[in-house]
């Protein structure tokens, strides 16, 4: 089994930036992708950022291009999203996950985390 563990959310006001960490061990590996989701209160869960297994191919939301930056690092199995200008409507459970195929729908990737709560408020 993998285990994933995200970290870094938390109350902040509009305009205010985070960084989401999410550090994984067991069964994933290096050469997975990695993927962020979100889901809002009442809301399905949406993509909103993934990066593929050596760093260079980067997935967005189109209303999150710009403002956040999915990176990781591989020696640290752990991946980042870095949130800028941070909306209201940002405000979500943060899940961070494994997919050992390329970049996909949610159904390609194989484990989740247990998710962070990031909340933005006007």
């Amino acid at each position: 089994q993998a285990q994933l563990v995200e970290s870094g959310g938390g109350s902040v006001q509009a305009g205010d930036s985070l960084r989401l960490s999410c550090a994984a061990s067991g069964r994933t590996s290096s050469t997975y992708t990695m993927g962020w989701f979100r889901q809002a209160p009442g809301k399905e869960r949406e993509f909103v950022a993934a990066i593929n297994w050596i760093g260079i191919t980067r997935y967005y939301l189109g209303s999150v291009q710009g403002r956040f930056t999915v990176s990781r690092d591989n020696a640290k199995n752990t991946v980042y999203l870095v949130m800028n200008s941070l909306k209201p409507e940002d405000t979500a459970v943060y899940f961070c996950a494994a997919s050992p195929l390329d970049h996909g729908d949610s159904s390609s990737y194989t484990y989740w985390g247990q998710g962070t709560q990031v909340t933005v408020s006007s």
